[in-house]
């Protein structure tokens, strides 16, 4: 089971500090990252691979992207 944070509206470094909060309290293996910037992704993707997780997913959609991402 995933988890699915919405940073879509927030400025940097909001995303980024979303997604490494919801990485350290992670149970989950796989965790859905929405953003709706350019920078936000590129922030967030870099911030959850220096965790150690993997880049599963990047799907560009209307709102934005959504980025899966997986503890490796």
């Amino acid at each position: 089971m995933s988890e699915t944070i919405d940073a879509r509206g927030l400025s940097c470094p909001e995303p980024v500090l979303l997604t490494l909060e919801a990485i350290k309290k992670s149970g989950s293996a796989e965790i859905e990252i929405l953003v709706d910037t350019d920078t936000s992704k590129e922030n967030v993707m870099r911030a959850a691979q220096s965790m150690g997780w993997q880049i599963l997913e990047i799907n560009e959609e209307s709102s934005g992207y959504k980025i899966k991402i997986r503890k490796e």
